[in-house]
């Protein structure tokens, strides 16, 4: 049996993940250009122009890649501005 204080414990995980498990995925759309994603993502994903320069590289060969972790509220603001700005991107 376990103990009420392993329950529990194992509740606040679960809620921390559902909370920060999700991922924003950038997909290959064959349409923008290297420059455009890199800048794109460090605009509006704060990231630095190697890491975009990785993500974007990682898309297009993958076809996807995680390019932010975060709660659903958060990443949905990125997805939608994204969207905006004609990236492909989902919520994972």
């Amino acid at each position: 049996m376990v103990s009420s204080s392993k329950k529990s414990k194992k509740s606040v995980e679960t809620t921390d993940l559902k909370k920060e498990g999700r991922f924003l995925i950038l997909h290959n759309d064959n349409f923008n250009t290297f420059d455009y994603v890199i800048n794109t993502l460090c605009e509006v994903c704060n990231h630095n122009e190697a890491q975009a320069e990785q993500c974007a590289m990682i898309t297009h060969y993958k076809g996807k890649c995680d390019i932010k972790r975060g709660t659903l509220d958060d990443l949905t603001v990125l997805k939608n501005i994204l969207l905006e700005r004609k990236l492909s991107v989902t919520i994972d």
